[in-house]
């Protein structure tokens, strides 16, 4: 049996600085990603493609939508398999490669440090990685590759 889900966004430009796009140079790249009932996230090119460095680029948003939905998917089968997380902290690298006909992430590394409370908990924590991995939604829709570096400690 399938699911079909449908997702829909609204993504308004807002870097007209009076002429528009006459020149590759002179526009904005500051745009709103907007979701009703949600807050507006504020966006913008990556710096080096003469984007605002205050406001989110699409590469983070897609880095944060491949660790979001690790973690959701992580702690969802902690819960299953009686394995009680209490704190769990991302800090995900992703890497893209510039070429001549735009460009393309190259890989994607997940490094969550998380806690549990008790050491008999370490090896399956490490393990649901894994599994965690393999049941994402993001990371199977990706053309590249997803690893996971996970440390896990015991909660003092």
């Amino acid at each position: 049996m399938s699911v079909e889900h449908t997702y829909t966004v609204e993504i308004r430009w807002t870097g007209d600085r009076g002429t528009g796009t006459s020149n590759y140079r002179v526009y904005g790249r500051e745009h709103e990603v907007i979701s009703e009932g949600r807050p507006t996230i504020l966006g913008s090119a990556d710096p080096a493609f003469r984007g605002d460095p205050t406001r989110w680029n699409p590469e983070q948003l897609l880095l944060a939508s491949l660790s979001q939905c690790h973690l959701l998917w992580y702690l969802h089968l902690c819960a299953v398999h009686g394995v009680v997380v209490t704190s769990y902290v991302d800090r995900p690298v992703g890497t893209m490669t510039e070429t001549a006909e735009g460009g393309h992430f190259t890989a994607a590394v997940l490094r969550p440090q998380v806690q549990v409370v008790a050491a008999k908990m370490v090896d399956k924590a490490l393990a649901l990685h894994g599994d965690a991995h393999r049941a994402c939604f993001i990371a199977n829709s990706v053309n590249f590759p997803v690893t996971h570096d996970p440390a896990v400690s015991v909660a003092a």
